[in-house]
């Protein structure tokens, strides 16, 4: 009255656990991205807002619009400094 478990089924949930494995982690990286694209989004907006309020005492100001914003949602703090440092450029 032994528990036989034949080799088949030991290697499908083998297979089944490595499946499912895969498919978690293809599912949890653009979960990352996302969430890292959210909170750099939210950092460069207060940042930016920071920025022109507190700019405006030493005469920086820098316009918001769709494109500042999509610079300073994908990349953060160095989107806010990049334009600051294109505004003295241009």
């Amino acid at each position: 009255m032994g528990l036989e478990i034949e080799l088949g089924v030991i290697l499908a949930y083998a297979a089944g656990l490595i499946l499912l494995y895969f498919i978690g982690w293809i599912l949890i990286i653009p979960i990352k991205y996302l969430v890292k694209l959210i909170i750099n989004g939210v950092i460069g907006g207060i940042l930016l807002l920071l920025v022109n309020f507190l700019g405006g005492f030493i005469g920086i100001y820098i316009a918001i619009n769709p494109i500042t914003a999509i610079i300073v949602g994908f990349l953060g703090v160095p989107g806010v400094i990049l334009l600051i440092v294109l505004q003295y450029i241009i």
